[in-house]
């Protein structure tokens, strides 16, 4: 008896194996939580085509799912089959530091996700319209010390790192209460910096180093805990005398309960992609690095986020609902 309960047993098992080894066996999709065009959609469609061209046999498509500051798309892959099928980009919004805005979120990231890797990070940076007379961090905290009041800075929306980091930056200088005024993306924030609409702004690199050549804004530090090998004549804000490091970074996830032989399957084959010389120049491109990483070091990162925030989120009043 206990011979054929294990011959059973292992009919049943041998098939969910075999999948997990031999994955993809059926057509792939990735979730972006956020609209076509931006970094995580990016992102998401240079993973995509990597995989592809491992598996020429298999579609492997992007789903854009936008809405609710990425909380959208990263709980329709939590409530996905936990099967490979559907997998999703996400990043620190709505890992962590939405955990901290909303008052309820349809899904728990500790509990309903399954991390696979870290995909990527991207700078950003401390940008001021040359107008303001600013030329290094200690005199943009030395204008604000004067005026906290009178400055104004913009980010690409309520809750979004770039304005938690401006607020820590506004914490750590010492300067008072800045004023908020947020925009629909990148490039409207540029704009209103290029104008003198806004004072400052806490930005994606890309978005900016374009407008360097135009004289009319300048860089005055980047967020990251050290220097950009892709921008290295730039300073750190810690360098720089301010306290504050972030950056942008997107991750890859699946359902929970996805067995672990399918999540390293993904993790090494996405691995591969990344580690690709002609996707390391195409991310380049963008101030984009390549940082792949275990589900342990991904899981880890995100409980990191969020302490990071809570301080900074608890003494601007930071809200969404």
């Amino acid at each position: 008896m206990k011979t054929v309960t294990t011959a059973l047993l292992a009919l049943l098992v041998a098939p969910a194996l075999l999948a997990a080894e031999e994955w993809p066996t059926r057509p792939v999709k990735i979730v972006v939580p956020f609209a076509p065009g931006s970094t995580p959609d990016m992102v998401g469609r240079v993973i995509a085509d990597g995989l592809q061209a491992r598996h020429p046999g298999i579609s492997v498509i992007v789903e854009n799912k936008p809405g609710a500051s990425g909380n959208t798309g990263t709980d329709y892959v939590a409530k996905s089959e936990p099967d490979g099928t559907t997998i999703g980009i996400s990043l620190g919004g709505p890992l962590a530091i939405n955990t901290l805005l909303f008052s309820k979120l349809p899904y728990d990231p500790a509990k309903d996700i399954a991390p696979i890797t870290m995909l990527t990070t991207l700078p950003s940076v401390l940008v001021v319209p040359s107008s303001l007379g600013a030329n290094t961090v200690a005199d943009f905290v030395a204008l604000l010390k004067k005026d906290a009041g009178g400055f104004s800075y913009g980010s690409i929306g309520a809750g979004s790192l770039s304005q938690l980091c401006m607020e820590a930056i506004g914490l750590k200088a010492g300067g008072g209460k800045m004023v908020h005024v947020p925009f629909g993306g990148s490039p409207q924030a540029v704009t209103a910096v290029i104008r003198g609409d806004v004072q400052a702004a806490c930005l994606p690199a890309i978005a900016v180093t374009p407008q360097l050549a135009s004289g009319k804004v300048k860089i005055l530090a980047v967020t990251t805990a050290r220097r950009s090998p892709l921008l290295p004549e730039i300073p750190t804000l810690k360098e720089s005398g301010i306290d504050v490091e972030s950056d942008a970074w997107n991750a890859l996830i699946a359902p929970a309960g996805t067995p672990p032989t399918i999540i390293a399957k993904i993790n090494a084959e996405v691995g591969d992609v990344l580690r690709k010389p002609e996707i390391r120049e195409k991310l380049h491109t963008q101030l984009i690095e390549p940082a792949p990483s275990t589900p342990d070091e991904l899981r880890a990162r995100i409980e990191a986020e969020k302490k990071l925030w809570a301080d900074v989120v608890k003494a601007a009043n930071i809200r969404i609902n």
